[in-house]
């Protein structure tokens, strides 16, 4: 299934919904090296803005879904909010008829142990073949060889990572050439979501693009210069880009094809 993808200051996202995400991800069942997907909100656009190497991450993706409510207003109609929790959940659920098999990566101590529990508890016969928590801070290389040891011991389908924006994406890059398991899969708080340790935000400020105030209140010091600073200066672009004032090529030669 080839999925067309519409610019956002020049980074390719997807047009799709939560079901043509999930079941593209569910055909990860098998493959090998299929590449990354990721899970893209303002703040990872933002950041690709003022970071070539970065945007290039996100364009050479298997996919880079909307999540923020604002990506989806800026594509064509049809499109849906590929949430990294609500992903997960349907990959998880669905899975289970195929056997899909699953890796947690990421998380703090105990994160993706608990996650595990959480979700094998919520899917009755879901196969979550191994996880592994990494320091804060690059991997090593016996701690890199240990991890790619493990993968190629249990063979996931899917590896669930966790590790926030922009860092997943950058490790999703650098590692999914070598690992070998279907798909790499962004999904930042959901580990914290899911496993309970940090609250979710209730549905209907999810659904008006409200979010982002929810997290603030929630954990002020970390996001309030992300937030305070990122979102103003996205509309600034987004109108620039609307109004013709200023370009924001996507550049098609970098982009995967799925």
């Amino acid at each position: 299934m080839s999925v067309p993808r519409y610019n956002v200051l020049g980074v390719g996202v997807s047009a799709l919904t939560l079901a043509q995400a999930r079941d593209l991800v569910l055909g990860a069942r098998g493959a090998h090296r299929l590449g990354y997907v990721c899970i893209t909100p303002v703040h990872a656009v933002s950041e690709a803005c003022s970071d070539p190497a970065f945007r290039q991450i996100l364009n050479q993706s298997f996919l880079t879904t909307p999540d923020g409510m604002p990506l989806v207003w800026l594509g064509p109609p049809g499109v849906e909010r590929v949430y990294g929790p609500d992903l997960m959940l349907a990959v998880c659920d669905s899975g289970r008829a195929i056997g899909l098999k699953h890796y947690l990566y990421g998380g703090a101590p105990g994160a993706a142990e608990l996650l595990r529990d959480k979700l094998c508890a919520r899917f009755p016969g879901l196969e979550i073949a191994g996880t592994f928590t990494p320091p804060y801070r690059p991997l090593h290389a016996d701690e890199a060889a240990s991890f790619r040891a493990d993968v190629a011991r249990v063979k996931p389908d899917i590896i669930w990572v966790g590790l926030g924006t922009p860092k997943q994406e950058r490790f999703m890059a650098e590692y999914a050439p070598t690992l070998d398991a279907g798909l790499l899969i962004g999904v930042g708080a959901a580990f914290d979501f899911h496993s309970g340790r940090v609250p979710q935000a209730p549905r209907w400020m999810q659904r008006t693009g409200l979010e982002w105030f929810f997290r603030l209140c929630t954990e002020p010091r970390r996001l309030g210069p992300r937030y305070l600073k990122t979102n103003p200066l996205f509309v600034l672009r987004i109108a620039a880009q609307r109004l013709g004032l200023k370009k924001y090529p996507l550049e098609i030669a970098e982009t995967r094809k799925n």
